[in-house]
């Protein structure tokens, strides 16, 4: 755990800002009254104003039936690769928003990245984005990566729905990725963590009010604490080497800390890192803000040790 950034002081000036100015844009947001293609529309276009880390291609792909993309850097290591889950409630993100950060992250890890997009919301509700995923794995295996070269990330539900496959994965006895890295999971679409509660004033971006409305556009009333919709509630039995970042700031902070505990108390290996007075995915903002840069460089170096 982070003992850094204990105070708004020790934030850097790029961090502060960045953190006032996000949280009033999203303020301007109403949950219950968005529209969900102009949502859509609004993240890509933020996405594709950044620019893909120098040094790394970027090659369109279809994979089973689903738009992807690979990113792959000029440093690589052969015969490996990152699955990368994007982030948006299940009901945004694309290739164009998540390519730039996801770019940084092969670039650091030396990986090659695959970057799905899986079926969203609320056209494909659960459990589409589930079998999206769990199909993208397997055809990974099915081009000749073995299991143990392949290690999954995502942020927000893309952390999510990283949980959720490699536990659909588990159940159905199939072989799952090596690790997974995951960046301020959605674990919990009932809501019930603590963290809920103990940081609703101090999270910038998100009022804990919303939460069941997001859902709703995922799952029905009576799927929100279904194991894979919500793998807090899961048996955490059998899960690979999991390592998480997450904010301290924010709602979501039980989620991953939930997580953890579960395959610790299970018998498995995970690792947590609480990055205190940051937020939701700020990793996102690795260009401009030396905090978010940093925790990219470690991420990044912790898949290329995993992998080699």
């Amino acid at each position: 755990m982070s003992d850094e950034n204990s105070d708004d002081s020790k934030l850097s000036l790029q961090a502060r800002v960045i953190r006032s100015v996000s949280s009033a844009y999203l303020k301007l947001f109403d949950a219950k009254s968005v529209d969900i293609d102009d949502a859509r529309q609004r993240l890509d276009r933020l996405g594709g104003m950044v620019r893909v880390a120098s040094g790394v291609k970027v090659e369109p792909v279809e994979v089973t039936g689903l738009k992807a993309e690979w990113l792959r850097p000029r440093q690589t290591t052969p015969g490996k690769v990152l699955l990368y889950l994007h982030g948006g409630a299940y009901v945004m993100g694309s290739c164009r928003s998540h390519r730039h950060m996801v770019s940084y992250l092969a670039r650091e890890s030396h990986v090659d990245a695959l970057l799905p997009e899986y079926r969203l919301a609320p056209e494909h509700p659960f459990p589409a984005a589930v079998d999206d995923a769990v199909a993208v794995f397997r055809w990974l295996v099915s081009q000749g990566y073995g299991a143990d070269d392949i290690v999954v990330s995502g942020d927000s539900a893309g952390g999510g729905l990283a949980v959720a496959m490699m536990l659909a994965l588990r159940d159905t006895g199939g072989p799952m990725p090596k690790a997974a890295f995951l960046l301020s999971p959605w674990l919990d679409l009932s809501a019930s963590g603590e963290s809920i509660q103990t940081r609703k004033d101090q999270d910038p971006w998100f009022n804990p009010k919303d939460l069941p409305t997001v859902a709703k556009f995922y799952c029905a009333d009576d799927e929100v604490r279904h194991p894979l919709v919500s793998p807090v509630y899961a048996q955490m039995h059998g899960l690979p080497t999991t390592y998480v970042q997450v904010g301290d700031d924010e709602i979501l902070l039980s989620d991953a800390t939930r997580l953890v505990e579960g395959i610790l108390a299970s018998g498995g290996k995970a690792e947590i890192e609480v990055f205190n007075k940051l937020w939701h995915v700020f990793q996102a903002f690795h260009l401009v803000m030396p905090e978010a840069r940093d925790a990219v460089v470690s991420l990044g170096e912790r898949i290329r040790v995993s992998v080699s």
